[in-house]
């Protein structure tokens, strides 16, 4: 398949679900999933996503017992996409492909959250940091032995992480 083939044939994806979680606004949500320090309670964020109708609710069947789960998911608000943007840590424009930004060439997202229970076709989950009414396109289980990779390098991250310490991330912006 050419380029020029990939960019006109389109993807449709329908959500398999709507997550529902407090954070109404971008500036209210926390950067990233496990960083908590400045949202409003300090405390990991609970949500749920009740499946949607379509779905047989055997696709769920045999995910309790994970703790952890992957969130597929729109970008549903993003406005547009740059080749470059500024992360919110500081430093010099990055590629957005290497940034997490929310405005990228296709709006996709994934994020791992703590799944606490599941109740019929509803997951309660926590440790997010999507949007209230976010579109869930999928889910997959977290398996430590191939999802983790803790010595592995992260870039131009590891730089500011030696300046600005390990693993800091910024809590919610504020309102200008």
């Amino acid at each position: 398949m050419t380029s020029e083939a990939s960019q006109a044939s389109p993807f449709i994806y329908h959500p398999i679900g709507i997550l529902r979680s407090p954070y109404s606004r971008r500036i209210d949500a926390p950067h990233q999933s496990t960083v908590v320090e400045g949202t409003e309670t300090g405390a990991f964020a609970k949500a749920s996503l009740e499946l949607s109708e379509w779905l047989d609710v055997k696709v769920i069947q045999d995910l309790e017992g994970f703790d952890r789960i992957w969130l597929i998911f729109a970008f549903h608000l993003s406005e547009g996409w740059k080749s470059s943007v500024k992360p919110p840590r500081g430093g010099p424009k990055r590629g957005v492909l290497a940034t997490r930004s929310p405005h990228r060439p296709n709006s996709l997202g994934l994020s791992a959250v703590e799944l606490v229970s599941i109740d019929n076709r509803t997951l309660h989950l926590r440790g997010v940091d999507l949007l209230d009414g976010t579109p869930i396109l999928d889910i997959k289980p977290y398996v430590p032995y191939a999802d983790a990779f803790p010595d592995s390098k992260a870039g131009w991250i590891d730089e500011l992480d030696a300046q600005q310490g390990r693993c800091f991330a910024p809590g919610p912006r504020k309102e200008r």
